[in-house]
């Protein structure tokens, strides 16, 4: 092809450049036309959902504070209702005195027939006494509720003989571990058990029915048949242990499942709580020799297992503290007297202020006339009001 036709065609192939930026520029323009478009649309979009938000916002502060004064009438209609709860119970207390309940006994012809025959056999055997502590309790003179450690049922103690200011806590129905705290401040102030030293049994626990005497820990153990374990606190070590001399033995108490015998202590010594199904009804009673762990005496009461949730013994009597399967007002309503010097009928009707539940232990301390309670998982005092028996 000669020069001069490339000059020709020269002309024709410069346009096309320009028409294809032309067409270029206009895809641009229609591109960033969609993009203000959306642009526009989102802020839409966005000041809606700032209104709504806004709105919204203002809602749920009224709510909230709606919601706060309701809270504030509920606590202060809840701490009305306290005032009134309390009110109401010092005045049950006051009318349960002033009109105890029947004893929860089954009248039995040939019951009472066997009960008359059995005290007038007994009356050979009449209880010696160790003291002369003629003393029984009157009522509750004053609680108080330590803490909350814990388990829902357990065992809290000092050494109902001697001096020592240690408390012993043996937590749960089942264990080899005793925490000791070295004084009521200790275990007071501190939830945790890292101010406790611990004690590990030779043979593990069961039940709640151990006691601290003397400078000695004894406890129940079940291996087959139940067996009294008597541990020396002092040196760790077991000093002698005896098998219990009951036959078939069932729970102490019908509250109280996990408890088969319950060791008491009182100013005459130690005492063994417990029942057999050749009397399942009742509760018997045995005088242990501290120092062999042999039974010296044992009597079978008429006080009911029934409803029965724990039990100490007082001067040589046997009081029993009963409740209902739907945990209600603790009360003694069962006192059996071993030498015979207090009356049934004398016998105070106790009733324990109800706080919880039920209790799952209740140690009676001789040395400062208070019992050590365990209910539903709370540690309290009860201080007893004291009055002299009457003889019959």
């Amino acid at each position: 092809m000669g020069p001069w036709r490339c000059l020709l065609l020269l002309p024709l192939l410069v346009p096309a450049p320009r028409a294809q930026q032309h067409h270029f520029m206009e895809y641009v323009e229609r591109r960033l036309t969609l993009l203000e478009e959306r642009i526009s649309q989102w802020h839409d979009q966005s000041s809606r959902y700032s209104t709504e938000l806004r709105d919204f916002k203002n809602q749920v502060l009224g709510m909230l504070e709606a919601a706060e004064k309701e809270r504030e009438t509920m606590r202060s209609e809840a701490e009305n209702a306290a005032v009134r709860v309390d009110r109401l119970e010092r005045e049950v207390d006051y009318l349960e005195t002033q009109n105890p309940a029947p004893p929860c006994v089954e009248v039995d012809e040939t019951l009472m027939e066997k009960q008359v025959a059995t005290a007038k056999q007994r009356k050979n055997e009449k209880y010696t006494k160790l003291t002369d502590c003629s003393d029984t309790i009157a009522s509750v003179r004053a609680m108080k509720i330590l803490k909350r450690f814990g388990s829902t049922s357990g065992l809290w103690t000092k050494d109902a003989a001697g001096n020592s200011e240690k408390i012993y806590v043996f937590d749960g129905t089942a264990n080899d571990t005793v925490y000791v705290f070295p004084r009521m401040r200790e275990f007071t102030l501190f939830s945790a058990t890292r101010k406790a030293a611990r004690i590990k049994l030779p043979y593990p626990w069961v039940g709640t029915g151990h006691l601290v005497y003397d400078g000695h820990l004894y406890y129940i153990r079940q291996q087959g048949s139940f067996q009294v374990i008597k541990f020396n606190l002092a040196n760790k070590t077991v000093v002698d242990s005896s098998v219990f001399p009951a036959e078939e033995q069932i729970p102490v108490f019908g509250l109280s499942p996990f408890t088969y015998i319950e060791v008491a202590a009182d100013e005459e010594g130690l005492w063994a709580i417990y029942a057999t199904k050749e009397d399942e009804k009742n509760l018997c009673l045995a005088k242990l020799d501290p120092t062999s762990l042999d039974i010296e005496q044992m009597w079978d009461t008429p006080c009911p297992r029934e409803n029965a949730e724990s039990a100490f013994v007082v001067c040589g009597a046997l009081h029993v503290v009963y409740n209902t399967r739907l945990p209600s007002r603790s009360r003694v309503q069962c006192v059996f007297d071993v030498s015979g010097t207090l009356a049934p009928e004398d016998a105070s009707l106790v009733y324990f202020p109800k706080r919880y539940g039920s209790h799952s232990s209740m140690k009676y301390s001789p040395r400062e006339r208070q019992i050590y309670a365990w209910d539903d998982g709370y540690q309290i005092i009860y201080r007893m009001e004291m009055k002299k028996k009457l003889e019959v």
